[in-house]
């Protein structure tokens, strides 16, 4: 077997483990979709549309599949339950994107996956954890990931919630640019081609919109220039 074919399997065997976290984490947290795979999708699309190398790509799949081990790994009832968390608890949540970065290491994920986990809930304003950081010192693959996680988990349903809709979340995002996200990824993840990927669990809109409206380019074109 060729040194190539012998990584191309070794890929596929970790892949597939991978795979099997994504499981069990959303197992936990009581999504009804699969939920980390839906993350690794959209954030692959946002990923090859602003031209991210192939093995950045890779490593941000992979770094979607784990990205809530921490949380699997802390095993506290309030991240499964609906209401308000305590200010203890969410304290105590905000440790989940290290012990993450330490579980993402023992399932033998390289340092960019690894980083990639651990800076998940970075926020583009800098009021992110656990390093807050802000803007560029955000790496690209945790800003998609931020946005990904963010319209997967507003678009799916919970057992003790119903998915926003399409109209609802895109509102949610528009919101959250230049606050807690890029605003050049979610515009990435508004325009058309991006949307096209991502109305599979939403709850349906009476009239889904075919293209960002013109609040949103004026909203967002202020941002991003």
């Amino acid at each position: 077997m060729s040194a190539l074919s012998i990584d191309h399997e070794r890929d596929r065997i970790a892949r597939e483990a991978y795979v099997q976290l994504s499981a069990a984490a959303d197992k936990f947290e009581r999504y009804v979709h699969p939920h980390a795979e839906r993350i690794a999708t959209i954030a692959d699309r946002i990923a090859e549309t602003l031209h991210m190398a192939p093995q950045d790509r890779r490593s941000l799949r992979n770094a979607a599949r784990m990205h809530d081990l921490g949380e699997v790994a802390m095993e506290r009832d309030y991240i499964r339950n609906s209401g308000r968390l305590t200010a203890e608890e969410r304290m105590d949540l905000a440790r989940h994107p290290v012990i993450g970065e330490q579980e993402a290491a023992r399932a033998s994920a390289d340092r960019a996956v690894q980083l990639l986990v651990r800076w998940h809930h970075e926020w583009w304003n800098g009021s992110g954890y656990p390093d807050a950081l802000r803007q560029m010192e955000i790496p690209l693959g945790a800003r998609i990931l931020r946005v990904a996680d963010s319209y997967a988990a507003m678009t799916d349903d919970r057992p003790y919630r119903q998915a926003l809709t399409e109209m609802q979340a895109r509102e949610e995002m528009i919101e959250g640019a230049a606050v807690e996200f890029d605003p050049d990824v979610v515009t990435v993840l508004l325009s058309p081609q991006g949307l096209e990927e991502l109305r599979s669990y939403a709850s349906r809109d009476a009239s889904p919109p075919d293209e960002t409206t013109p609040a949103e380019t004026k909203l967002l074109s202020s941002y991003t220039g």
